[in-house]
């Protein structure tokens, strides 16, 4: 199996990375950390193919992608991890270059690491295309503006990429996430339902993959609070959520 993973040197990335090689497939892992992709690297010697680069560089990922199709052939995975999450308040003017790099990385970066495999994977007329996603994009969050807009547009991007891969044999898997316990999440001060350990979450996302499903949130649990979240009414939603706790902002 040939697997591509963007934002492979923790947490999320990184787990599903060690999934994928454990069980012997080939992946090409693409991180800005370069030292941390080599330390993966000895670790599963003439496994592990590591581009560093940044998925806002479309020139970059092309040349990562075409380098990989060249030496290993086309993948059977590609997955769109890489993400970033930062409070941010809109009355700030200096996080407005903070909105931009997390729309930039979380949404243009997976268009951008899906692009350059995809004509090949229609060739092939198999594979999977999968963009991790959050429920925190399901509804927008109090300081948290540009992460829960950013996860909603992928979330809607993955819907159109789906519809436009309809026919091709490549299935389009869009995942939500509930609280990971990553090095994202260590950082927040508030309470985390349902939390899931890194592995356990890879090894779910894995089994979501593996079916081909066009949707999941993980784990189901933080699914059901998603839905009862879209179903409430504007009026109850701001009331409940309104002072809800805010993730850090950047440090300026």
């Amino acid at each position: 199996m040939k697997v591509v993973i963007s934002g492979a040197s923790s947490g999320i990335g990184l787990a599903l990375a060690r999934h994928y090689l454990e069980r012997g497939a080939t992946v090409a892992a693409f991180a800005r950390r370069g030292e941390l992709l080599q330390q993966l690297s000895s670790q599963f010697p003439d496994k592990v193919f590591p581009y560093t680069l940044d998925v806002r560089e479309a020139a970059a990922i092309s040349a990562a992608a075409h380098d990989f199709m060249a030496r290993i052939g086309v993948p059977d995975i590609v997955i769109a991890n890489a993400g970033v999450s930062i409070g941010t308040l809109t009355r700030h003017a200096e996080d407005s270059d903070v909105f931009r790099d997390v729309m930039e990385i979380n949404v243009l970066g997976a268009m951008q690491t899906f692009q350059p495999f995809i004509d090949k994977m229609r060739e092939a007329g198999s594979g999977r295309l999968v963009g991790i996603a959050s429920v925190a994009g399901f509804r927008g969050l109090p300081g948290a503006g540009a992460y829960s807009a950013s996860k909603a547009a992928l979330i809607s991007y993955m819907e159109s990429l789906r519809l436009e891969m309809r026919g091709s044999g490549v299935k389009v898997v869009t995942i939500c996430p509930g609280y990971i316990r990553t090095p994202m999440t260590d950082v927040n001060t508030y309470p985390m339902p349902f939390m899931l350990e890194v592995g356990d979450a890879a090894s779910r996302f894995a089994r979501v993959i593996e079916r081909g499903c066009s949707f999941k949130v993980v784990p189901w649990q933080m699914g059901l609070v998603g839905r009862v979240m879209k179903l409430l009414p504007n009026w109850l939603y701001d009331l409940l959520f309104a002072k809800a706790p805010h993730k850090s902002r950047a440090k300026s």
